[in-house]
């Protein structure tokens, strides 16, 4: 073969693809990247490791400010959002970088420059600078990723009206932020700017936040954010936008019908994603689309054009960076002719992390009875767990679990409270084992911890009651 032929190639080396490329590189293909930009793509640049850098200095600046109480005492406590945005691109670099040094590793070659598809065994590589170049390939997987997605007559300046991008990159700390979204983006950012000074109000156009959690956990979140003085309009339309040079104005149109003008410094607009799948080549090979632009896949990631899959952001599955590594791993191991099994998409956790943290997995109880289980919970409140009590952070949370009747399968683990996103680990191994709630009975859990909250509403699952409550 040729220094540009490949087994596999592929375009984008965000989550998906750059883990796609070291696992085929794994099963002895000759494997290839092609990336525009810093390795790593969205997630390790401007998505989850920025956000949740700037996060940790959020919880910490909380934490700082409540040390008091436990006998820490730190007079005129400060926040510097330069030495915050300094700590984020060191936490970025290393991740991008650490991209980088797993390529090398495993003998993947990477082509910097925007990759395109030419014909399903070809990848056209166009660098800042320079000459295309063709790379031929048995294999093409596209991982292009996705962007902030805008509102018609709303557009990012990313100075007023702003992206995730944009909020990443902010400077200053303003007075008031305007926040047009309450999925894991808007709520993760308007946490993060309560805790540095900001006064946020947040719009979601569904009747309640977080609506893709169980309902229970939806107003959790809304009474803590009460508490936190982040006011909160679910239920509620964005109408207009006038923006000034200093400000800006939306009109909102509430639950009740009723127009609303909030008038803030800065708004963030996190209403969702729109795919990176134009200007590709996909529409000249006939790639399927949907109608909002993502790329149609079976259950191996296959697109309708033969040697072409498609994984991550770029797919209608759900976009988290940990379901594009499992795409990727999938698809690199089917090229590779082993037996694979399409992902179950019901068993994918999911983590934001605003405080208090969310985690869940699985169905909520309203999914659950929708789909006519006849469905028995279990909950168990941070209130009563000696751990959040030591850390300061039993005035809110639970843990909730979704079973059905008949054999105690469990169908569903819900978490709101702290450090929920790295205990949701033991839900999707129950989820993925299929555990009963019988069979978790018999875990014991190590006191004192956040994680034996688990044990407890499994007991109040199992036995209508747990022990500590």
């Amino acid at each position: 073969m040729s220094d540009t032929t490949y087994d596999v190639t592929i375009i984008g080396s965000g989550p998906g693809g750059y883990v796609a490329a070291i696992r085929a590189s794994q099963l002895g293909l000759k494997t290839a990247i092609v990336e525009r930009g810093p390795m790593g793509g969205v997630c390790l640049n401007i998505g989850c490791i920025p956000t949740k850098a700037l996060l940790h200095s959020a919880d910490l600046l909380e934490e700082v400010r409540e040390g008091k109480r436990f006998g820490v005492i730190a007079e005129n406590v400060q926040f510097n959002l330069a030495n915050a945005m300094k700590h984020k691109q060191t936490v970025v670099k290393q991740s991008s970088d650490g991209v980088a040094f797993l390529m090398k590793k495993n003998q993947v070659d990477v082509y910097m420059g925007q990759g395109s598809v030419k014909s399903p065994n070809e990848v056209l590589v166009q660098p800042s600078e320079g000459e295309a170049q063709t790379l031929n390939t048995r294999y093409i997987i596209l991982a292009t990723g996705a962007r902030p997605r805008s509102i018609p007559n709303i557009t990012f300046d990313e100075d007023r009206i702003l992206s995730s991008t944009g909020m990443l990159e902010l400077t200053e700390v303003p007075e008031s932020l305007l926040v047009v979204g309450a999925g894991a983006i808007g709520v993760e950012f308007a946490s993060m700017f309560r805790a540095f000074g900001s006064q946020v109000t947040v719009v979601e156009a569904l009747p309640r936040i977080v609506p893709l959690e169980d309902e229970e956990v939806s107003a959790e979140l809304s009474k803590v954010f009460q508490r936190r003085r982040i006011k909160v309009l679910a239920g509620a339309k964005l109408d207009n936008v006038e923006r000034s040079d200093t400000q800006v104005t939306a009109t909102v149109i509430d639950a009740d019908g009723n127009p609303q003008q909030i008038t803030a410094e800065r708004m963030l607009l996190g209403i969702g994603i729109t795919p990176n799948t134009h200007d590709i080549g996909m529409e000249a090979l006939g790639i399927a689309m949907n109608q909002r632009g993502f790329i149609e896949v079976d259950s191996y990631m296959r697109t309708n054009v033969p040697n072409i899959y498609a994984i991550g952001d770029c797919v209608p599955t759900p976009w988290l960076a940990h379901v594009a590594s499992a795409e990727g791993i999938l698809v690199a191991e089917d090229i590779a002719g082993h037996r694979v099994q399409p992902i179950n998409y019901e068993r994918i956790p999911a983590c934001t992390y605003c405080n208090p943290e969310i985690a869940s997995v699985g169905l909520t109880e309203a999914k659950a009875r929708e789909r006519e289980y006849d469905v028995s919970v279990g909950t168990f409140p941070f209130s009563a767990n000696g751990k959040a009590r030591i850390l300061g952070q039993s005035r809110a949370g639970f843990i909730k679990i979704v079973a059905e009747k008949q054999y105690g399968e469990v169908l569903g683990i819900h978490m709101i409270g702290p450090h929920v996103t790295e205990m949701i680990s033991e839900g999707g191994i129950a989820l993925s084992h299929e555990a009963t709630g019988e069979s978790m009975l018999h875990t014991i859990h190590a006191h004192p911890t956040l994680y034996e909250a688990v044990g407890e509403a499994v007991h109040a699952l199992v036995h209508g009651s747990a022990i500590h409550i």
